[in-house]
């Protein structure tokens, strides 16, 4: 079996001096490196923003990781902080195009273990739109995007044409919640992290259902939200209560937003078995895919060990250890020699892996 890790990140060596040209922005996202398996500082301007560890921008670092883990394969994205959505359009291709070129560097150190996903200036949907076509040319298995863009959510016009044009280029979609809820409320003990993010990922696919977008997007389009859905799948049943009592709640949705779960998927980042249990209850096995926020403090330590604790069936276990992320990515094992760990992917249908 094949063990695919979905959500994992990277941050490129790129220096002060490079992000603050690319951005014209003295408060550019940067990376300061020293030597040292933890010597690394995100950086944004001359602010310290998380120490990071060498394996988050160093591929054979990262490999280390994924053999002594047991992960054959890790779908790679850029860090949010650098998504770069707040930049004028000309200035943002050309950051999005010098992470996505380091991003296809670090991928290329293991072609058959690192499989990188894309960012776009999602500000500009031509831009946005003529990029995952560029980029899914240039080999990269998807893209990877903010779960909102200021005040819009992704049931905004501009960004349902942006899902449609990755469904019609077969570019796998993976949500991450960003730009967090801020102020003294949140301020402490990473609450942030704890709080916001769960609920912001669960307005997003709210929005989605609710405003009727999905009535609207192609079948076809691979959508992921990162971190189990945040808190959308254990608040279901409220949501769809709602959607029964109050046509103020139903207005734009023709059927409650529990008839929409076959349009998305999941990680399986919960970090509770019972929390992974009631995820596959409400999505479905399917429709659940391992992922372990790796390598930052607060994702899975040890990648894949929550779904092979947490008294699923054996089925359930492996298609979420990485048979459901070799069909949503469109890969398919390559042959190769024992053990099964390393065995290499292919995308279908594309020959070599891209």
């Amino acid at each position: 079996m094949t063990v695919v890790d979905i959500h994992a990140h990277v941050f490129p060596e790129i220096g002060r001096a490079e992000a603050r040209r690319l951005t014209g922005s003295d408060e550019a996202p940067w990376l300061r490196t020293t030597d040292g398996p933890d010597a690394g500082m995100m950086m944004a301007g001359s602010a310290e923003y998380r120490p990071v560890r060498r394996t988050l921008w160093d591929p054979a670092e990262r490999v280390a990781d994924l053999d002594r883990l047991g992960v054959d394969v890790q779908v790679v994205s850029s860090t949010p902080l650098l998504f770069g959505y707040q930049l004028e359009t000309g200035r943002a291709v050309d950051w999005c195009r010098t992470v996505n070129s380091h991003l296809l560097a670090y991928g290329s150190h293991a072609p058959h273990r690192l499989a990188p996903l894309c960012q776009v200036p999602l500000q500009d949907t031509e831009a946005a739109c003529a990029m995952v076509t560029e980029a899914m040319a240039q080999g990269f298995h998807g893209v990877h995007i903010g779960n909102h863009l200021g005040d819009l959510d992704l049931d905004h016009g501009a960004l349902v044409e942006f899902l449609a044009h990755c469904a019609e280029e077969d570019a796998a979609v993976l949500v991450h919640p960003w730009d967090l809820p801020s102020g003294p409320r949140y301020s402490r003990y990473m609450l942030a992290w704890l709080a916001g993010m769960a609920g912001e990922t669960h307005l997003t696919i709210l929005s989605l259902i609710l405003s009727g977008a999905f009535e609207r997007l192609p079948a076809s389009l691979r959508l992921l939200f990162a971190h189990g859905g945040g808190s959308f799948p254990y608040l279901l049943g409220r949501a769809d209560n709602a959607w029964h009592r109050r046509d103020l709640v139903r207005a734009d949705s023709p059927h409650p937003p529990s008839h929409y779960t076959d349009r998305f998927s999941v990680d399986s980042a919960v970090f509770d078995p019972g929390a992974l249990r009631l995820l596959v209850d409400v999505m479905g096995a399917e429709r659940v895919l391992l992922g372990s926020d790796h390598p930052f403090p607060l994702g899975e330590e040890e990648i894949g060990r929550l779904v092979r604790e947490s008294g699923l069936t054996p089925e359930e276990r492996d298609a979420i250890l990485g048979g459901n992320a070799v069909r949503f990515f469109g890969l398919t094992p390559a042959p190769a020699p024992a053990p099964a760990s390393a065995a290499a992917l292919t995308p279908a249908g594309k020959g070599a892996v891209r």
